[in-house]
């Protein structure tokens, strides 16, 4: 997460905040049901029917199907999108969210009945689908509490770790598990903000960096980590060394040079896994888009590239262009895009203009396995976080109380993918034009996904051209639609 002094330049973004996108399987909630607004189009019922799910900036309409529209032999009027199955590129991991320790927190402040619904909601496949998680190893700043799993008292050290515990995040461990009866291939990418500080050369959970005489050590902290977990039932499918490593200023947070890291990963953490036989995979960098030359100086380490399966970015600095830059250095890496927050100052229409636009059609153009924005959840007040940790942060789910929650503008972005995007879909080729921003994909079971923003004020006719049939269609100014054939 980026700390307080760094707010004011995402806020300069104007909305640097959400836009939700679609997945494709048993549609049930109450803000998923059918409407009738016609953003379908008009092509003859006889062909080729075409789901219309939309979201509109005003709130008007939030991931509701719409009336079907119809391929034909005819086009109608504005831009033609081209959709072109035969041009196939990468396949996608999942969509999803960082469940922080404040989010675990603050889900389960509702009651059972209430914490579950929410849940299968987030999770199940009669709700919006999510297929990734992001978690933090020890505290991350929407925790409310500063932790690693081995504090010691000032002045002492672990370096054997005879005290590492995970008993400060068994709430995080029992939801993983609750999720996890809900969608047993959920994959979960683990991350820290801060080793524990007496491995640190500042003694603080804040910035720092970290000493090389417990290289060593922590390669064996992500060891412990990883089993521990495993024998809680939870697989670690991959995990970045260090969050936003040149973020020092976030409460917690350390400082890492692509020098360190490369040199932690080639001589302590891929050994480590590699003598234990984890299969986790090690992704690099896990920051900005302003520096791929961070996780390009890792990479093109010979020592740590073996070990490293790919690279993790956020946009709070830099374009998403950035992604690709680094995929076409080495196209045999995958590329993660792995955290965006909406803010609570932001509104629903632009943050959705934009992170539809960037997070979900720009990663996904670009390379990426996965779109993941910040927090599941907060408080009404945007907490818990840590002193010093981010107090804007708006999850995709505010907890109101015991038997009340409000999803938020997150909430829609990520739906307009992840309900229709399941994991192990693959990205294929699509145009776009007139202010229309797209991205298709093909999933498993051969159905056809293509996500649309109008960055127009005014709604658009459009066509969708594939396997030589067209279907005529309107869409909504300021909004994005999930259309499936």
């Amino acid at each position: 997460m980026i700390s307080q002094y760094s707010y004011s330049f995402v806020l300069r973004s104007a909305a640097l905040c959400g836009v939700a996108l679609l997945s494709f399987f048993n549609c049930s909630s109450s803000d998923i049901a059918g409407n009738g607004d016609n953003s379908g189009g008009n092509g003859s019922a006889s062909g080729d029917p075409v789901q219309v799910w939309l979201t509109k900036g005003d709130q008007s309409v939030k991931l509701q199907q719409q009336n079907t529209a119809y391929f034909s032999g005819t086009s109608g009027t504005g831009t033609t999108i081209e959709v072109d199955a035969s041009q196939i590129f990468q396949s996608i991991d999942g969509f999803g969210y960082t469940l922080t320790g404040g989010s675990v927190q603050v889900i389960n402040q509702l009651n059972t009945t209430k914490r579950q619904e929410l849940l299968n909601d987030l999770f199940g496949s009669s709700g919006i689908g999510v297929s990734y998680l992001r978690i933090s190893i020890g505290a991350s700043d929407l925790n409310s509490e500063v932790f690693s799993y081995d504090d010691l008292p000032a002045g002492q050290t672990d370096p054997t770790l005879s005290q590492f515990s995970l008993v400060k995040d068994q709430a995080v461990i029992q939801m993983l598990k609750d999720i996890l009866a809900i969608n047993p291939t959920i994959k979960i990418l683990a991350t820290p903000w801060s080793p524990p500080v007496w491995m640190k050369d500042n003694g603080n959970s804040v910035g720092g960096s970290l000493k090389p005489e417990f290289y060593g050590t922590y390669a064996q902290y992500f060891v412990k980590y990883i089993q521990a977990m495993q024998a809680q039932g939870i697989k670690i499918d991959a995990i970045t060394p260090q969050n936003e490593p040149l973020h020092p200023g976030n409460n917690p947070s350390m400082y890492m040079t692509p020098g360190d890291q490369a040199i932690f990963i080639k001589n302590n953490l891929g050994p480590a896994f590699q003598a234990t036989n984890i299969t986790t995979k090690i992704i690099a960098y896990d920051h900005n888009c302003d520096n791929p030359a961070y996780p390009l100086a890792v990479l093109n380490d010979p020592g740590a590239n073996p070990y490293v399966d790919g690279s993790a970015f956020h946009l709070y600095a830099g374009d998403i262009s950035a992604l690709s830059t680094v995929h076409n250095l080495f196209p045999n890496k995958n590329v993660y895009f792995t955290e965006q927050w909406t803010s609570s100052t932001g509104g629903f229409s632009g943050d959705l203009d934009w992170h539809i636009k960037n997070v979900i059609i720009g990663s996904m153009r670009n390379w990426s396995r996965t779109a993941l924005e910040w927090n599941v959840a907060n408080d009404a007040s945007f907490g818990p976080h840590t002193p010093g940790g981010c107090t804007q942060c708006k999850g995709a789910v505010t907890i109101n109380n015991a038997t009340g929650y409000d999803k938020n503008v997150a909430y829609y972005i990520i739906a307009h993918a992840s309900k229709f995007v399941p994991a192990n879909s693959q990205r294929i080729a699509s145009t776009q034009g007139d202010n229309l921003s797209t991205v298709a994909f093909k999933t498993p079971v051969g159905k056809t996904v293509l996500i649309v923003q109008n960055s127009n004020s005014t709604d658009k006719t459009f066509n969708i051209k594939y396997n030589l049939k067209t279907a005529p269609l309107k869409i909504a100014g300021s909004s994005v639609a999930t259309y499936i054939f």
